[in-house]
């Protein structure tokens, strides 16, 4: 099994230099590619990665483009191959139309094979670089691994990151167990378990608010443009939201494990989290819970201990349905915590439906029905045959 390994390093002047030109060449390769494509296809042609690998061989021979050789030439084509799976994943309905990249909104990386780095003895050297990076290894990497590919990104807070992708040994199924928990996901409490366990929710976004809206206030007040101050202030406000993310990050990792390691079967609600951020009351809540996120640590993480996460259908009635009897209430606002059902059993709102959740899920995983399809994971074949109109270009 593959992981990646983050860590944070810091450049010297001369390496951030190189590594900030090598960001623009892969954005100006990858946004020249898509539009090339872009207009292949309205005149009914097709342009695979082949023919775009031509095309980057001959924009560097213009004297126009002659400054896409001056860096490593593998994050360029490792550009072409990302846009070619993203023109994948739409047409396999997986994704959206890919978009061009900005050079002010857009993450900043580039990606290197085993051709363009060289690691030995704990120290990193990248293509065009003659230093090893400055990392700082705040754990160790899996003993005798050797990357397989090495990610280079600068966040919008200035901080420099490197991912190393490389086979992990200790990341093997775990025991197998009876043990299943159903998981309601909510605002008082980020979790609540069909065991009656909560698990709090720290609200980061909300105790970083003044420290935030000061800084965007400072950002408000400065020219638009690109001056000195006005990229001091933006800097501000994006070290504010890292430390908003990294904590939120931390705290979700946490939990996400220790459920996977001690359930076998795991089972949680399909919620549309793009569609309830639209309430504009309860939107930044929403947003700082992140349960998109906690999903998402619960899947791969299950999939690396050989654990089963079940996706209850998003309608199913968890909050208004009895546990102990069965009887399906009317009316269940959100102000409702606790209530009493016909049958004389007390529910508290969130245990109910974890316990609801829970027996939907294991009923569903042995009939197979009432559940959501699961997400497609990148690598994945759609079975939907495409239409005519819909082919790949």
């Amino acid at each position: 099994m593959e992981r990646a390994y983050r860590y944070r390093f810091y450049p010297t002047d001369a390496q951030a230099a190189e590594l900030s030109r090598t960001f623009g060449c892969v954005r100006k390769v990858y946004n020249m590619t898509l539009a090339a494509r872009s207009e292949a296809w309205a005149r009914q042609e097709r342009l695979h990665y082949n023919a775009t690998s031509a095309m980057l061989t001959a924009w560097k021979k213009t004297e126009e483009l002659a400054y896409l050789g001056e860096v490593s030439s593998v994050p360029l084509q490792q550009a072409l191959r990302h846009l070619q799976t993203a023109f994948t994943n739409f047409f396999s309905k997986r994704a959206k139309y890919p978009r061009f990249k900005s050079r002010k909104k857009s993450r900043k990386s580039a990606e290197y094979t085993t051709s363009a780095f060289r690691y030995r003895d704990g120290r990193l050297t990248l293509a065009k670089m003659n230093e090893p990076l400055a990392i700082v290894w705040s754990r160790p990497l899996p003993e005798g691994a050797e990357p397989s590919t090495v990610t280079v990104s600068q966040d919008s807070a200035g901080r420099w990151f490197v991912s190393l992708l490389c086979a992990d040994p200790d990341i093997t199924p775990l025991p197998a167990t009876d043990a299943a928990v159903g998981i309601d996901v909510g605002l008082d409490h980020l979790l609540t378990l069909s065991t009656g366990e909560k698990i709090t929710n720290p609200r980061h976004e909300r105790r970083d608010r003044v420290r935030l809206a000061k800084a965007q206030r400072a950002l408000a007040r400065k020219a638009t443009g690109d001056g000195a101050n006005r990229v001091k202030a933006r800097r501000r406000v994006a070290r504010i939201h890292a430390r908003i993310s990294d904590r939120r990050r931390d705290h979700l990792h946490k939990p996400s494990t220790r459920l996977v390691c001690e359930n076998q079967t795991l089972v949680i609600e399909d919620l549309t989290v793009r569609n309830m951020v639209r309430n504009r009351s309860l939107a930044r809540a929403i947003s700082d819970a992140a349960w998109a996120e906690l999903r998402s640590m619960l899947e791969y993480k299950a999939a690396w201990y050989g654990r089963e996460v079940i996706v209850v259908d998003r309608f199913f009635p968890s909050s208004k349905l009895c546990s102990a009897c069965g009887s399906l209430q009317t009316q269940m606002p959100l102000n409702v915590r606790s209530w009493t059902c016909d049958c004389g059993a007390v529910h508290d709102r969130d245990v109910n439906a974890a316990k609801n959740l829970l027996v939907a899920g294991l009923a569903v995983s042995v009939c197979g029905a009432g559940v959501r399809p699961q997400r497609s994971t990148p690598g994945g074949q759609s079975a939907v045959k495409q239409k005519p109109s819909q082919r790949e270009p």
